[in-house]
């Protein structure tokens, strides 16, 4: 006797999507709201109410609060007594102390655990950068920023010494919204230009795995973008107007 098979083909259904667990859920959710704060859609001075914000991501209001508490530990917004949360503005004095911090943080990512790019790794930045040449053509500050983003995850995955991620990780975005708020004087273009340039020498250091130049690279670009930023915040003050 033998056994026959079925001619006709089986259906093949897909899974269905895994359920977010808790703590993915608190991360979608922090990074939602801190890409909101950071691109300027919630402005200084906003409030955020957590019964709003709970219904939006249809939720109980006590993750909302660990959410809101993790961006105030990071200095993106500020509970208010008898107020509420309010998005923080950004201090200049503050600002320069971060800064000087990323510049000597931004040595220790090909120092610490440096992590070898793949090929793989390598077309993303070179995609990035034809990303770069493609919004130069029509310069847009939020794409500005959000390429901007994409190229910092690309360099923290450079490490893997998970502390200096972390740390490098909240100084980013602590200062990103400012390159945001200052670009009507920084000058678009002009800023495209000199970010592009410092994508093309950290892919060069990395075909040849470079490591040590990425994060001389990271400072040298890092301190001019601060140097830029203080010369046309000393214009702005002088015109009677802040950041």
């Amino acid at each position: 006797m033998t056994l026959e098979t079925d001619a006709t083909p089986l259906a093949v259904t897909a899974a269905p999507p895994r359920p977010l667990s808790a703590r993915e859920r608190f991360e979608r959710i922090y990074r939602i709201l801190r890409d909101r704060i950071c691109l300027l859609d919630y402005a200084p001075g906003s409030h955020l109410s957590e019964e709003e914000l709970a219904q939006e991501f249809q939720i109980s209001r006590t993750p909302v609060r660990r959410v809101l508490a993790r961006l105030e530990s990071e200095g993106l917004v500020q509970s208010v007594h008898g107020v509420g949360t309010i998005v923080t503005d950004v201090d200049i004095e503050e600002l320069q102390q971060v800064y000087h911090l990323r510049l000597e943080l931004a040595l220790l990512v090909g120092k610490l655990s440096p992590i070898p790019r793949t090929a793989d790794d390598l077309d993303r930045i070179r995609a990035l950068i034809a990303r770069c040449d493609s919004d130069v053509l029509n310069p847009d500050q939020r794409a500005f920023l959000r390429l901007n983003m994409d190229f910092f995850y690309e360099l923290t995955a450079m490490t893997g010494n998970q502390p200096l991620r972390e740390i490098s990780e909240r100084l980013y975005f602590q200062v990103a919204r400012v390159v945001l708020k200052m670009m009507p004087q920084l000058g678009l273009v002009e800023e495209f230009t000199a970010f592009r340039r410092e994508m093309e020498e950290v892919l060069a250091a990395a075909e040849i795995g470079d490591w040590e130049s990425i994060g001389h690279i990271r400072r040298a670009h890092i301190s001019m973008s601060f140097r830029r930023m203080m010369r046309h915040a000393g214009e702005v003050s002088t015109s009677g107007e802040t950041l």
